[in-house]
């Protein structure tokens, strides 16, 4: 027997929580139902046609993908265009995906971090840290028995979220009291009479984003005719992720040197480099595919080199002009990494949570460019 694609959602939630995705960013689950089941995940970098097939071969039922299939907004779905053609051939397959983006290359062990690991960097802290959100506690008061509904409906709006933990809350017993008036349709209890009931005070937290959805999350599922809860400013601040990873090498070396190495360490034949040749490097700043936006980032915190899938002409100049040198690896060759990882991630997590899933690596996955040369 396999398990649910909530169930997936939720040990990937635990891996890239979806609240480190960058607002732009369409992350979570593109295809399929929550309650589909699932014996077998393939993860892939993208969904392409010749992934698709290969799910379709070997009787997948999920893909995990790093980019998003669906990123810009639909305007059709036609089976006779190219992404028209593949959402229809995913969904007539009974196919899920889910998508971890922005959020896969923040959290902590994802695109970031295996990267900057992998180049041999030692002190590792995130490029960019993004402003402490604000946070609140919420406690609802609810009728015993009704307490596991209410603190789901809540953890899947976003409450309950603590590093790689979800649905979090505190738990005490007590006695309510209230006295339903006239024209009330109490869902425990008589009109004129004073109630003692049996509730839960269930505590939680939120952060100022999901604040609105969680409440109205709760609201739906609570029995209660009027709900009776708090919300609570607080001062806690949440550890900081941010896209890019800066570190230093164990020695000083030769820019050239660093740069034959990268190719060494990503399994690709050559890499474009910016700046001088000669020069030492030790500080290092990278960012897995299109980090061209963290130069200045990268420069403004010392970095000797900045190492990144994907640059312009103009940004190239900008490094030259900084003093500061850059690698640039390719798109797929600095995110390629993280599949396998992932991989070992979730088998682990499904293994240790007893489920029957087969976790999968999508073998036909390739960088969409080739090199030729004379």
């Amino acid at each position: 027997m396999g398990v649910t694609v909530k169930q997936v959602v939720d040990v990937m939630e635990g891996i890239a929580p979806s609240y480190l995705s960058e607002k732009w960013d369409n992350t979570g689950l593109l295809i399929g139902g929550m309650q589909d089941v699932v014996r077998k995940i393939m993860v892939c970098l993208d969904v392409t046609d010749s992934v698709v097939n290969e799910a379709i071969q070997n009787g997948v039922d999920m893909l995990i993908s790093h980019h998003p299939i669906i990123f810009e907004a639909l305007k059709n779905l036609r089976s006779d265009d190219g992404k028209g053609r593949l959402l229809h051939l995913i969904i007539k397959n009974n196919i899920a995906v889910y998508c971890a983006h922005t959020n896969l290359d923040k959290a902590p062990g994802g695109v970031d971090d295996v990267l900057a690991a992998r180049l041999g960097l030692e002190n590792i802290e995130p490029l960019t840290t993004e402003e402490d959100e604000k946070l609140y506690k919420i406690a609802v008061y609810i009728p015993k028995g009704h307490e596991d509904s209410v603190m789901n409906a809540m953890a899947e709006a976003g409450a309950g979220m603590v590093r790689n933990y979800s649905h979090c809350t505190f738990q005490t017993r007590g006695i309510g009291t209230f006295l339903p008036l006239e024209g009330t349709k109490p869902y425990i209890g008589q009109q004129g009479r004073i109630e003692r009931v049996d509730e839960v005070r269930l505590e939680t937290i939120a952060r100022k984003r999901d604040l609105e959805d969680i409440v109205k999350a709760m609201l739906n599922v609570h029995p209660y005719e009027e709900v009776a809860y708090d919300i609570y400013p607080l001062a806690n601040r949440i550890g900081k992720q941010g896209l890019g990873r800066i570190g230093t090498l164990r020695h000083e070396t030769p820019f050239g040197e660093f740069a034959k190495q990268v190719c060494r360490t990503l399994g690709i034949p050559s890499v474009l480099v910016a700046g001088r040749i000669d020069r030492k490097v030790r500080v290092v700043a990278s960012c897995a595919g299109s980090g061209a936006s963290l130069i200045s980032k990268a420069y403004a915190k010392g970095a000797h080199v900045f190492v990144t899938g994907e640059m312009k002409y103009h940004d190239a100049c900008d490094v030259e002009s900084m003093g500061m040198a850059a690698i640039v690896a390719g798109h797929y060759a600095t995110e390629f990494l993280i599949v396998d990882e992932l991989i070992r991630r979730l088998q682990k997590a499904f293994d240790d949570l007893q489920y029957e899933v087969e976790v999968l690596k999508a073998l036909t996955m390739a960088d969409p460019y080739t090199i030729i040369g004379e």
